[in-house]
């Protein structure tokens, strides 16, 4: 594995109103702004497995979220909407 920088900064994936430690998904950007700068991915459970991908590849998962492209994979998960 590639050594990671010590000064990430993590953020962690959860809703707003979330209470208790998860588990959640956390990211952290490394140095640089182009499309090859390194993207680390990593669970709260689990600290030490971190995924890396970068920037272009990142943007474009975030992009198809956004889009829906993913939305089967959860589909029958969330029978009715927050509050009902």
């Amino acid at each position: 594995m590639t050594d990671m920088p010590s000064d990430l900064v993590w953020t962690r994936a959860a809703p707003p109103d979330a209470t208790g430690p998860g588990p959640w998904i956390e990211i952290a950007f490394g140095e640089g702004d182009d499309g090859e700068a390194p993207v680390y991915l990593r669970g709260t459970n689990a600290p030490e497995t971190v995924v890396t991908t970068n920037r272009r590849k990142w943007d474009a998962f975030v992009l198809g979220v956004q889009a829906g492209e993913f939305d089967h994979f959860v589909e029958g998960v969330l029978e009715s909407g927050p509050g009902e």
